[in-house]
């Protein structure tokens, strides 16, 4: 029988590889849309993240929950810089 930390990692590797291949086979005029779906999921994880850091005892979840914050927040920041990157090059000159 496989241990709990064995299956997570068995889901994190099929969850990546998943996403990997559904990203590139996704069209160039449909990657402004999948970057606001996952600037919403990386808010949802903020959310989470900050829950679990705030009620957690000081454990592994905790730093987990510090570790996913981070990302996430780099990953919303991110996305919106490059939404309004893009956005201003369809904006004309000023």
């Amino acid at each position: 029988m496989m241990g709990p930390l064995l299956v997570s990692l068995y889901v994190f590797v099929l969850a990546a590889f998943l996403g990997f291949e559904l990203i590139n086979k996704v069209p160039p005029t449909l990657h402004t849309p999948l970057m606001s779906g996952a600037n919403a999921m990386s808010g949802i994880t903020v959310i989470g993240a900050l829950t679990l850091v705030t009620v957690a005892s000081p454990s592994v979840g905790v730093v987990l929950g510090v570790l996913a914050l981070i990302l996430a927040t780099i990953n919303v920041v991110g996305g919106f810089l490059v939404t309004d990157r893009m956005l201003a090059t369809f904006g004309g000159r000023k």
